[in-house]
């Protein structure tokens, strides 16, 4: 006895197979496009109206599809009817983690945010304290948003993941507990856990919802306190051999007084755009360079929002700051034409605090220093996403892990 086959969108396969491809297509529709009627599912899919009548039935079943709705001029009957996702089936959080605080955000399957909180954590903060205080975090947060359980959690953090175990490797300079948060919100929310490093996820965020949404290919740096990039080709994220991929502050380049260590990256390019870096050139260029807890640090460092005060200073400053913005392109572009010689992304982000403050007016500096340097026509732009990228990423990755764990990889 043979078995039956049926055609999927182009395709031959089996009625349980045809099955399960029609319902991940019609959930992915949903996601993608909005609400839609019976009819609009079946001219964007080239399905059956029949066909199309049972994969309606079986999602409302599964509760992931319900009718939202009615559309056309009568607004009545089986065909006027508008299905889309129920968005709370299903609960993720993003959790951003720094070494002084931790940030979290709850958003339904279809991305809406619930619920956000944050946390300070003091440097002097018990290890043990602060993992206990922010699962309760995310926990409070996941009340507050209705979430009876969380589907999956994304975490970011500073840091390189080591992709064979996704574990963060261990860094003498990072705090203890980033690297117990990720096992004590596995067991105490019995939810999956997504570790990332946060330059990257804040690169995921601009290409979903910020300056990149247009290129399958480019680059992020990310110019801050710390200095690091991200690099997503034909968009995907590209983490490297041991995770490494992007920490170009190790990046030995001219006009630094040495060359970084396998230990420290003074000498490397972080020693030119790192915020210390960046205050420095504001004050050769007789611009004051505002003090940490003047900038919202707290810490009494001149941190990233020192550097941000500053750029924005000049930028208000007219022609008596466009020689440090000039001189802070160049030094930015010298890290981009490295970047360039390699990936040829045609594309670089300029992100972090230091990144967005500088707007366009530093991102067009550097591209017009960067085709000096290199024959290679590369774009240069800033980062729109604001200073929760790294927040907006982590639920991002979340929100499709846990799609595709419930629609099935598109």
């Amino acid at each position: 006895m043979t078995s039956t086959s049926v055609s999927v969108a182009g395709r031959t396969a089996s009625p349980s197979t045809a099955r399960v491809i029609n319902d991940r297509l019609a959930l992915h529709l949903l996601k993608d496009k909005g609400p839609l009627t019976a009819g609009q599912l079946k001219s964007l899919t080239g399905l059956s109206r029949p066909t199309i009548a049972d994969l309606v039935e079986r999602l409302r079943r599964t509760g992931l599809v319900a009718v939202v709705g009615e559309a056309g001029a009568e607004r009545r009957g089986p065909n006027a009817r508008v299905y889309g996702i129920v968005a709370d089936s299903a609960h993720v959080a993003g959790v951003d983690v720094r070494t002084d605080s931790v940030a979290v955000c709850v958003a339904d399957l279809l991305g809406r945010t619930l619920a956000e909180e944050s946390l300070p954590v003091a440097p002097d903060t018990d290890p043990a304290r602060t993992v206990t205080a922010a699962v309760a975090l995310v926990a409070g947060a996941a009340e507050r948003a209705g979430a009876a359980r969380l589907h999956h959690i994304g975490i970011g953090v500073p840091g390189l993941i080591d992709p064979a175990t996704g574990e963060l490797n261990a860094t003498s300079g990072l705090p203890s507990w980033h690297r117990e948060l990720a096992t004590a919100l596995h067991g105490g929310l019995a939810a999956p856990v997504l570790l990332e490093n946060e330059v990257n996820l804040a690169a995921v965020a601009e290409q979903r919802l910020g300056a990149v949404r247009d290129r399958d290919t480019f680059v992020l740096l990310w110019l801050g306190h710390g200095v690091g990039a991200a690099v997503v080709l034909d968009r995907v994220l590209r983490r490297g051999a041991s995770g490494g991929t992007g920490e170009i502050g190790f990046l030995p380049v001219p006009g630094t007084s040495g060359l970084p260590s396998a230990t420290g990256c003074d000498g490397g390019f972080h020693s030119l755009v790192s915020s210390a870096a960046v205050c420095e050139l504001a004050q050769e260029h007789g611009l004051e360079a505002v003090a940490g807890d003047q900038a919202g640090r707290g810490d009494g460092t001149e941190g990233a929002g020192a550097a941000e005060a500053v750029i924005r200073a000049a930028l208000g400053a007219g022609e008596r700051g466009e020689p440090f913005l000039d001189a802070l392109a160049a030094r930015i572009a010298v890290g981009v034409a490295a970047i360039c010689a390699v990936l040829d992304p045609g594309c670089a982000v300029l992100g972090g605090e230091v990144g967005r403050a500088g707007g366009e007016e530093l991102a067009r500096r550097v591209e017009e220093r960067v085709a000096r340097l290199s024959p290679l026509r590369t774009r240069v732009r800033a980062g729109v996403v604001g200073g929760g990228g790294v927040l907006r990423g982590a639920v991002l990755t979340a929100l499709d892990a846990t799609q595709n764990e419930l629609f099935g990889a598109p």
